[in-house]
């Protein structure tokens, strides 16, 4: 096993596989001069990144950063996913992840900006 997370992960090795075969096809229709295999590479392209996406969001991506020892493995799933990573912007697109709701505000005296307190008698 290595020494470090390398982030290979379900999502990442899929989203590359996809990828790959629309930038195949990108690069056949500039070859053969064809504008349909042009858009459909890119097309495939697009629908990489939207797998690699879901992948992510059910748990078989990775968060930003490193990971703790025991998930560096390819086949582990990521049981954070579902609240969201924090600065991961895929997470962030999906509504995930969003930060905590500030406390509210105590009442404060008018003038000071002091909070109130309550006298104990």
């Amino acid at each position: 096993m290595s020494q470090h997370d390398e982030g290979h992960t379900v999502a990442g090795w899929t989203g590359f596989g996809i990828a790959t075969v629309g930038v195949a096809g990108i690069g056949f229709g500039i070859c053969v001069g064809n504008a349909l295999a042009v858009w459909g590479g890119l097309g495939v392209v697009v629908i990489g990144a939207l797998v690699t996406w879901v992948l992510h969001l059910a748990g078989w991506g990775k968060p930003p950063g490193r990971r703790p020892v025991g998930q560096w493995g390819m086949r582990v799933k990521d049981l954070t996913a579902r609240e969201g990573h924090p600065g991961c912007l895929g997470c962030r697109l999906a509504g995930r992840g969003r930060p905590a709701q500030l406390p509210e505000r105590l009442p404060t005296e008018p003038g000071t900006g002091e909070p109130v307190t309550e006298s104990v008698g």
